[in-house]
């Protein structure tokens, strides 16, 4: 094992004494790190595909172009009859104030 790294036991004592403390060292040194046993993730393989359970929850295949609403207004317009066609839905309550 490799000789932790500071400075001479002289100064160590010194800078104990005024700092009224033992100073910690920030160096990291093998024996004061984990371990390296832990066994290899098990991950199923592959892991997006059709008949896996995420497939239907993926929110990033929930992504689609943006819909253009004039083309679709003209297209529910043209579906339903002409008197429907005249007037285009407006969003939420509306009120007349006259």
């Amino acid at each position: 094992m490799a000789a932790r790294r500071d400075i001479a036991p002289f100064l160590q004592r010194l800078r104990a004494f005024l700092l009224g403390r033992e100073h910690t060292v920030a160096l990291r040194f093998e024996d004061g790190l984990a371990d390296r046993t832990q066994p290899p993730p098990e991950i199923p393989y592959p892991v997006l595909r059709s008949d896996c359970y995420y497939h239907g929850r993926d929110p990033r295949r929930l992504v689609a172009p943006p819909v253009d609403l004039v083309k679709e207004q003209l297209k529910i317009a043209g579906d339903a009859k002409p008197a429907a066609a005249s007037r285009l839905p407006t969003p939420g309550q509306f009120y007349k104030w006259d």
